[in-house]
């Protein structure tokens, strides 16, 4: 009785399967490893055009044809040790669950609050560590039409010799000005004030150093620059440049020495309960 529905059983899923390949289309084939046009269902956006549509199909056909012929190669050139990868799946699954579980720990358990303190005390330091990579400026900068109006005060403006100069100038920046950056407190890379303004600069460091006001323009718009302060790659970076990267170190140092104290609580624990036993070797049973 048990045989005859073995045979049943068997003949049912070979007909299921010749049925499968029947009913369905097989667009590709490496050896016996056959691909269905069910497996392609959903592949392609439904507003995709004609010509994008074929192109995504036939990138992924492409791409399960070469997948599964080194995958076949592998099988047949590896051996069986080497293609054993039950441990290296239970390793990569373990991991994944602590790492999960230690960072559902870690949102209800760390402080990520840092003082302006703490930054400032981390920074006397190690301040000789933090070398620049890149010149840095402080800078006013403004883009104008041509054509805007109140030129002729910002040119006068930008050059601020008060605070309330510096006040009407951001008056006029918000009404006419198509790009602005007037925060001068605030260090930013030199590369992107180059990037924002078209100025040749050959030699950084003597420029920097004899420039303090810009007006350069294209055949659109004028462009006012004031140099406030400067820093050049190399030099001690800033406190105030290294603020949020310090920020996110003390953070970092924080959740190492988290993760650290929450294992050993779990140790102690354990080893409290009679939950861990660690053998030397010499016991024998």
């Amino acid at each position: 009785m048990k045989f005859s529905a073995v045979i049943l059983l068997f003949i049912f899923c070979s007909c299921s399967l010749i049925k499968k390949e029947e009913e369905e289309k097989v667009i590709a084939r490496v050896e016996d490893k056959k691909l269905f046009i069910s497996d392609i269902q959903g592949l392609v956006p439904e507003n995709a055009l004609q010509e994008d549509s074929s192109m995504i199909i036939n990138n992924y056909i492409q791409s399960w044809v070469k997948d599964n012929l080194i995958l076949k190669k592998a099988e047949l050139n590896l051996k069986d040790s080497q293609k054993d990868v039950e441990k290296q799946l239970e390793d990569y699954r373990r991991s994944l669950i602590v790492y999960s579980y230690e960072k559902e720990l870690i949102k209800q358990r760390l402080d990520t609050n840092v003082s302006d303190v703490e930054v400032q005390e981390f920074y006397s330091k190690s301040s000789n560590s933090f070398e620049l990579k890149d010149d840095i400026v402080k800078v006013l900068y403004l883009k104008m039409n041509k054509k805007a109006p109140q030129l002729k005060k910002i040119r006068r403006l930008y050059k601020y010799k008060k605070e309330n100069d510096k006040e009407t100038l951001k008056e006029l920046a918000h009404q006419y000005a198509e790009k602005f950056h007037l925060n001068d407190d605030q260090w930013i890379l030199f590369e992107e004030l180059k990037s924002e303004v078209p100025v040749f600069v050959s030699q950084t460091e003597g420029f920097l150093k004899n420039i303090k006001n810009i007006e350069v323009e294209d055949s659109l718009s004028i462009y006012f620059v004031h140099i406030n302060d400067y820093k050049l790659k190399k030099d001690i970076s800033p406190l105030s440049f290294e603020s949020k990267n310090i920020k996110n170190i003390i953070i970092n140092r924080r959740k190492l020495s988290l993760i650290n104290k929450i294992r050993s609580e779990l140790y102690e624990e354990a080893f409290i309960n009679k939950d861990i036993e660690i053998y030397d070797g010499k016991n024998e049973n």
